[in-house]
C-alpha cells in the first residue's frame, strides 16, 4: 500500500514512481556504506525493498529502504539526507516514519548497520547488538573489485 506523511513543506512517499533514481544512486555510490554500488544492483535492491523517499518543495532530499518479511524481521538501510537539507529534524522524522510503519508493527527483530549514527537510532529503540548473537559474512569490496 501506497502511503504519504507530510510535515510543513516536507513528504515521505512510499511510491516508488517518485523516486529520483539517479540522486539516491549517486549518493549510495558515495556513501561510505555502499562505495561503488553499481546502478544494476542498486536498481536490484530498490525492487526487492519497501522504499521511502523525502520531498522538498524542489525535488528529493532524502531516502531510506527496508528490506523485510513483513512477519519477523525488517533490516533498516541507506538512510540519508542530502547535507543540504540536515538539521532540520528529516533524518529523526525519515527513521520515526518507517519504524512505526503500521503493517510492521510486531515483529521479533529490527536491524540496521551505522558508524555514525547510533544516537540517532537509540531514540527510537535501536540498541547495540548482543556481543556473540549476530554473525555477518561481510565483503566491503564487492563494488569496487572489477566485476
Amino acid at each position: 500500500m501506497l502511503r504519504e506523511w507530510t510535515r510543513g513543506e516536507y513528504v515521505i512517499s512510499t511510491d516508488p514512481r517518485r523516486l529520483d533514481v539517479a540522486l539516491v544512486h549517486a549518493f549510495l555510490a558515495r556513501a561510505y556504506w555502499s562505495v561503488g554500488l553499481p546502478r544494476d544492483v542498486f536498481e536490484r535492491a530498490l525492487a526487492h525493498s519497501l522504499v521511502f523517499g523525502l520531498y522538498g518543495p524542489a525535488g528529493q532530499v532524502g531516502f531510506a529502504r527496508i528490506v523485510t518479511d513483513h512477519a519477523t524481521f525488517a533490516y533498516l538501510a541507506d538512510v540519508f539526507v542530502l547535507e543540504a537539507f540536515r538539521g532540520r529534524g528529516l533524518g529523526k522524522w525519515l527513521v520515526e516514519v518507517t519504524v512505526t510503519l503500521p503493517e510492521l508493527q510486531g515483529l521479533r527483530r529490527w536491524l540496521l548497520a551505522t558508524a555514525d549514527a547510533h544516537e540517532l537510532y537509540r531514540r527510537f529503540g535501536f540498541t547495540d547488538a548482543a556481543p556473540g548473537r549476530l554473525m555477518e559474512i561481510v565483503d566491503l569490496d564487492v563494488y569496487t573489485r572489477a566485476r
